[in-house]
């Protein structure tokens, strides 16, 4: 048995775990990083980043499918899914090669292999003991999946999704959230038929209905085919396809069956019962600051309850590494993180729907304003439609901006500081906007309900 001394030991490499890293080293902290497989986490080897490499490589074949339209001859000849599986996995090497300089250029150490926490803190690797000062908890997220299915073969989660070979001739997705329609999205585009089975009555229904209700026409458009508010009940496979049935009686069959039925957070297994850190339905607890209730360990990302978001997991490994050095971080609500779905059309979100911002604060206290992309030039010129939706209280901040449209993922940000700095559409209204870009969309919603509509009707 061997042992070594650190200020930190980050238990898990991916987004959270390697920004705490990060920033501790750079705060002057000794630091090792306990990862079993590669740093980098599955954001960036088996999830957003090699995700939205396909779903451009997808967004490339629509743009050829329609460059009649814009004067240009062009035709669609193939799709080469090697060809396109060579491309991502060229960037995920390349980010993958430029996090490992980064951690070794800081001077922190990276220990593979399976992390175990025990009291000190520590975390056991092996046959070696990594004692520290403090433990910071980032061991990430799993997909999971539904009583009655067994993953393998033609059912898949949206990692088996990224390893095959081809592009699906036909594929049903189980879950309609954000994996279930950025891979509906991106297969669909790439020639496959898809149907998406989702329990509740609206495709992504964690966002504002205005947005599920206009990516659910989107989809409609592009012949991608819904069961919503309907229950799966069975699926079976065999060397011809997957016949997948419902609650209602109906029977689907395609190819492949995705399920992406949300993710579940990595916590068994790793030491926590032993040590006596809290867990409520698998997810470590946490206080504001992100303390577990076992001194000097902390715990960030998707293991701690709230959105998975590999950016939430960023933030919060940066602020869990300032805590531990004896700075003041703020704590960054839910609310104020942007959520992004990157599919054909993207959707874009930031604080409350209107559902949410009604519970609130009651019907007779919200005012929202809408501007459709139809009348936004920029929006025009590159062939995309959708609206902003901007929420505040009536006499008072912007509660929650709402976007669906191709690019609007590039809006949020502003939308972002509007909801974290609780600013009146009064206050934004004078501000400018570049013509012709999207954001002028934005701008206009921000006018309409400072009552001033320039556009708007």
């Amino acid at each position: 048995m061997t042992e070594r001394s650190f200020d930190l030991v980050v238990l898990g490499g991916g987004s959270g775990g390697y920004a705490a890293a990060l920033r501790a080293a750079e705060l002057g902290r000794s630091v090792a990083v306990v990862e079993r497989d590669k740093v980098g986490g599955t954001c960036l080897h088996r999830g957003c980043v090699p995700t939205k490499a396909l779903l451009h490589a997808a967004e490339v074949a629509d743009t050829v499918r329609d460059a009649a339209r814009y004067g240009i001859d062009a035709d669609l000849v193939g799709i080469d899914a090697a060809r396109i599986a060579t491309y991502r996995e060229g960037i995920v090497a390349k980010k993958h090669k430029g996090l490992e300089g980064l951690l070794k250029a800081r001077g922190i150490v990276v220990v593979p292999g399976e992390g175990r926490l025990e009291s000190g803190p520590a975390v056991r690797v092996g046959d070696e003991l990594l004692r520290a000062r403090d433990v910071v908890l980032a061991t990430g997220s799993y997909s999971r999946t539904l009583p009655g299915i067994e993953i393998g073969g033609r059912i898949i989660t949206s990692e088996g999704a990224l390893e095959l070979g081809e592009v699906p001739r036909s594929a049903i997705i189980l879950g309609g959230g954000v994996i279930g329609a950025e891979f509906a999205s991106l297969w669909r585009s790439l020639g496959a038929d898809v149907t998406i089975v989702e329990a509740l009555d609206h495709l992504v229904p964690n966002e504002d209905v205005a947005l599920s209700k206009g990516l659910e026409r989107a989809y409609r458009r592009r012949g991608i085919g819904m069961s919503l508010g309907v229950r799966f009940a069975s699926a079976t496979q065999d060397d011809d396809g997957v016949t997948v049935a419902l609650e209602s009686g109906a029977t689907l069959t395609a190819d492949v069956l995705l399920v992406a039925v949300g993710r579940g957070p990595v916590t068994d297994g790793i030491g926590l019962e032993e040590v006596g850190v809290r867990r409520e339905r698998g997810f470590v607890v946490v206080d504001e600051q992100l303390r577990t209730n076992v001194p000097n360990v902390w715990a960030v990302g998707d293991i701690v309850p709230g959105l998975q978001l590999a950016h939430r997991s960023f933030q919060q490994g940066i602020a869990a590494a300032e805590r531990i050095a004896g700075m003041a971080s703020a704590p960054v609500p839910d609310t104020h993180v942007p959520r992004v779905t990157y599919s054909h059309p993207e959707l874009a979100s930031v604080g409350v729907t209107e559902a949410q911002a009604v519970a609130a604060h009651g019907e007779a206290e919200i005012e929202t304003a809408e501007f459709n992309l139809a009348g936004n030039a920029r929006s025009e010129i590159i062939g995309t439609g959708g609206l902003v939706k901007v929420i505040r209280r009536k006499n008072g901040p912007v509660l929650g901006v709402h976007l669906i449209g191709d690019r609007v993922s590039e809006l949020i940000t502003e939308g972002q500081l509007a909801v974290a700095w609780d600013a009146h559409p009064e206050d934004i209204a004078p501000l400018i906007h570049a013509h012709p870009t999207q954001s002028e969309a934005l701008g206009e919603a921000f006018l309409a309900l400072a009552g001033k509509p320039l556009h708007a009707l």
